[in-house]
């Protein structure tokens, strides 16, 4: 047998679902402490297997061939998969050069690979309302707390067990959609960054040397420019004594993952309401609530709203060497596009206030573009290509652009850094060349 019959998988899923219900009630009604996640999945492993050999024993009796050794390999890791893991989505989050998984529907899947191709990959489930059962089970197990997938939820954004990014939409759109962001680079540094030519050694030093000075770094880009790579690559140049609170809509930085790097980190994420629109935390109360939790630096993974003001006025008040990400299209547009987030914010924050608020809390926005270079084979590149300083306001940010794209095609220092005595302090080398 050659091919895995997903009819045949699905049965034996259910099967093995049922059978280790059966055995969580028994112990439940025999006062057996539960199995642990570990003990479970060992335990799945076993039920598997007989499940496997009564169905091949079934076969011989009716006269068929059973599955031989290597399809029965197959069925019992697809079996698993289904239970534990992500179904047929499995062996795509496991090939390490795939980037991006973008479903249409049950049988348009579309996977992204790191050297740019994008192609079009058998089904992923039989039916759409499949798919829609393998995202509402993804949603109430994979995060903090469970999320439903429904009619009345048709918005879904976790992080899976791997570290990837999961975003599903239903009935705004004609079939179940969903974008997978495969997290390829969870402990990454900033000497990976400059081994792939995302930034140069120079910038690397300045940046290292920004984060030991504790200065605040909102690093801004498209989406899928390698925002939140970057981050955890800033992040790891944190000492490992200081208290870290991340505040995250779905847990995505997975910095508490790596106690050898981070061993003191608390990881906040946003909860939706209920089914009756009860129990909402919102990201600026996680933000309000880390400042109480005694933090050393606090770091947001995406502003995308109203928790803007909460993470500006923490900035200025003492938290420095915050670290965060925002969407724009330059270094330059940020300063507008936070003062958008201010003026929708609970405070209603008229523009000038917002500008005077960002001058008072920013230190560098770091821009990170996403490149196809097609002089090169079509290779997909992640460039850092402006560094802006905030020096001040009048009546709106002012800012220098020390780093600016070169004729290399990567930012090269272009003016000035006016906190140039703190970054020498605290390693920077500067080549001194300014353009």
């Amino acid at each position: 047998m050659s091919t895995v019959d997903h009819q045949l998988v699905k049965r034996f899923r259910q099967e093995a679902g049922d059978r280790i219900s059966e055995q969580r009630r028994l112990d439940q009604a025999t006062g057996q402490a539960a199995m642990s996640p570990e003990d479970e999945r060992q335990f799945a492993r076993a039920i598997i297997a007989q499940i496997l050999e009564d169905y091949a024993r079934a076969e011989i009796t009716v006269g068929r061939t059973p599955p031989d050794a290597q399809a029965e390999e197959a069925y019992a890791a697809a079996v698993h998969a289904a239970l534990f893991g992500v179904g047929r989505l499995q062996p795509l989050l496991d090939n390490p050069e795939v980037e991006n998984i973008d479903i249409n529907g049950c049988d348009q899947v579309f996977v992204g690979y790191a050297d740019g191709r994008e192609v079009q990959v058998e089904p992923v489930a039989e039916s759409d309302e499949e798919l829609v059962e393998l995202i509402q089970v993804l949603g109430a197990y994979s995060g903090l707390s469970s999320r439903p997938f429904d009619s009345a939820n048709p918005q879904l954004d976790l992080r899976l067990p791997d570290g990837s990014r999961l975003s599903a939409v239903m009935d705004v759109t004609r079939r179940p959609a969903l974008s997978i962001r495969r997290a390829r680079l969870g402990k990454v540094f900033l000497p990976d960054l400059v081994g792939n030519y995302t930034l140069t050694p120079e910038l690397g030093s300045f940046l290292s040397a920004a984060v030991l000075a504790r200065k605040n770094v909102m690093i801004a880009g498209a989406t899928n420019a390698g925002k939140t790579t970057l981050l955890r690559a800033l992040a790891n140049v944190i000492p490992p004594h200081e208290r870290l609170i991340t505040v995250e809509r779905a847990l995505e930085l997975g910095l508490d993952q790596f106690p050898e790097l981070h061993p003191n980190v608390v990881a906040f994420e946003e909860r939706l309401p209920n089914s009756e629109g009860q129990g909402a935390i919102t990201m600026a109360e996680l933000v309000r609530r880390s400042l109480r939790m005694n933090p050393s630096r606090v770091i947001v993974g995406e502003v995308l709203g109203d928790e803007i003001v909460t993470m500006l006025n923490a900035m200025s008040q003492g938290n420095d060497g915050s670290l965060s990400t925002i969407h724009a299209n330059s270094s330059g547009e940020v300063f507008n596009r936070i003062s958008t987030y201010a003026l929708q914010a609970r405070e209603r924050l008229p523009v000038e206030a917002s500008q005077m608020l960002v001058a008072g809390a920013i230190d560098f926005v770091v821009f990170v573009q996403r490149n196809n270079d097609f002089q090169r084979g079509g290779t997909l590149r992640r460039v850092v290509t402006s560094v802006r300083e905030v020096n001040g306001v009048d009546g709106r940010v002012l800012s220098s652009e020390v780093f600016a794209l070169g004729r290399e095609g990567v930012a090269m220092p272009h003016a000035p850094i006016a906190c140039l005595d703190e970054l020498l302090a605290h390693g920077y080398q500067p080549t001194g060349v300014w353009r």
